[in-house]
């Protein structure tokens, strides 16, 4: 009989999974990418590979997950036992630690700013630049920040699946959702915003080159939490009835549009201010949008405060969302591998990962000299490694085990739940095309061009 945690609701596993794949890459990163690669040209090539090589993959974990119902390293070991397949296990553990190691950095700016904006230093900023140079530069304020951070997500990772991450789940994607709808309708209300409204909207294709589509699929790929082990070990708690084409679809459509939408709070605001560039690069939510909200609110400061306030409540929910799926994997292997307390493995898991945030976050400021990986500092070196090679690489992994080691009827059973569930046939053999042929090219890339072979 199989005690192991479960989620207690449909409605909480597709909020958890949600949670999951909602994080900062939806609203920080991909507004970025938008505004680097053209605007809405880019967005169409956006959800044509979120649907040709995100929906497979995330399906691929899931199904891993829920039949094994074990985390990441013993489900791959239950399914090929004895194989090198478990590799593909351990590098979905290590690849949630790293991304956390530096993850967790970034979140700490966001619960900053989010406190900077409750306490109306936001409108009073004189140099946006200046002032977060300042702060990431500090010695000690960003290791608070990171510290606070940490000690909130392992309280949600100690209470457990049911009654820490899918309690927190059901609560805080409604409420990351009522906010963006709230800015969204904001944004569209300030003056010049029709300039932005087409800038995501009236898709030049010109702009559609060979870059541009593989900046989409690295977005895709990066946004959906992919290969990162957190929806393999979150489909584990699973029930045996959850629907995985109808949950990958629901989560899919929310991270999509959380993502969509972020660019609809940013770009009217932003060309609503005609001294701001689109292309503002990764300074755009740190840097750029405390500009923008003064001088598009300049002559109301409050409405500077509460939409300051807002967007980066909004910011900090994604970032604790995903640092909670990164969190679980990492315990959840520690817990279960190695027969540790799940309190004790989320203590080892939070040391480690705050000792090497610590130094990723320094890396900033007292080590911003100290390079000594390859000429990269902490944070960039963990970032390097886990986007650039775990992600592409455990991705391929995926694809290749679900598509060519795996029984096709032990996929045609998950997805149709014993065949309790009406799946068309032609959806099942595209769905093994694609992982089998196009999405390990697609990822490869990915892979290519991360590393630089195509600049």
């Amino acid at each position: 009989m199989n005690t192991r945690a479960s989620f207690g609701s449909k409605l909480g596993i597709i909020m958890a999974a949600a949670g999951s794949a909602v994080g900062l890459g939806n609203v920080w990163r991909f507004p970025t990418e938008v505004g680097a690669n053209g605007g809405a040209a880019f967005i169409l090539v956006y959800i044509v590979c979120i649907l040709l090589l995100g929906l497979p993959v995330m399906l691929s974990e899931f199904l891993i997950g829920r039949h094994t119902h074990a985390n990441t390293v013993d489900a791959y070991r239950q399914l090929a036992p004895g194989t090198w397949w478990v590799f593909q296990g351990y590098l979905g553990v290590f690849t949630a630690w790293f991304i956390l190691c530096y993850y967790c950095v970034v979140s700490a700016w966001t619960m900053k700013y989010m406190v900077s904006a409750f306490c109306g230093q936001i409108s009073a900023i004189s140099d946006s630049a200046e002032y977060f140079a300042h702060f990431t530069g500090s010695p000690l304020e960003p290791v608070i920040y990171l510290l606070v951070i940490f000690i909130f997500t392992h309280f949600i990772i100690i209470r457990g699946v049911q009654k820490g991450i899918e309690r927190f789940s059901k609560v805080m994607m409604p409420l990351l959702l009522l906010i963006i709808a709230i800015l969204v309708v904001c944004s569209f209300s300030m003056p010049g915003s029709r300039a932005g409204m087409k800038f995501l909207l009236m898709p030049d294709f010109t702009k559609i080159t060979s870059k541009v589509v593989l900046s989409a699929l690295g977005q895709a790929f990066y946004s959906l939490s992919l290969a990162m082990g957190c929806l393999c070990t979150y489909a584990s708690y699973f029930t045996d009835d959850a629907k995985l084409v109808k949950t990958a679809g629901s989560v899919i459509s929310i991270d999509t549009t959380v993502a969509i939408m972020s660019g609809f709070i940013i770009f009217p605001a932003v060309f609503s201010v005609s001294e701001v560039a689109p292309d503002a690069g990764p300074g755009l939510v740190f840097i750029t949008l405390p500009k923008v909200f003064q001088m598009a609110f300049s002559e109301y400061p409050i409405f500077v405060w509460l939409f300051a306030l807002m967007f980066y409540l909004l910011l900090l929910i994604a970032a604790l969302t995903s640092m909670i799926s990164l969190h679980e994997p990492v315990t959840a292997f520690l817990h279960e591998h190695y027969k540790i307390g799940r309190q004790k493995a989320a203590v080892i898991v939070t040391a480690v990962c705050v000792s090497l945030g610590i130094l990723c976050t320094l890396s900033f400021g007292p080590l911003a000299d100290f390079k000594p990986f390859f000429g990269m500092g902490f944070f960039d070196f963990f970032d390097f490694v886990s986007a650039k090679i775990f992600l592409p690489v455990g991705g391929i992994i995926i694809c290749l085990f679900t598509g060519w080691k795996l029984d096709s009827s032990l996929i045609w059973n998950e997805l149709t739940n014993d065949g309790r569930i009406y799946i068309p046939k032609l959806f099942f053999w595209l769905f093994l095309f694609i992982i089998r042929f196009l999405a390990p090219v697609a990822i490869a890339l990915i892979f290519a061009n991360e590393l630089g072979v195509f600049a």
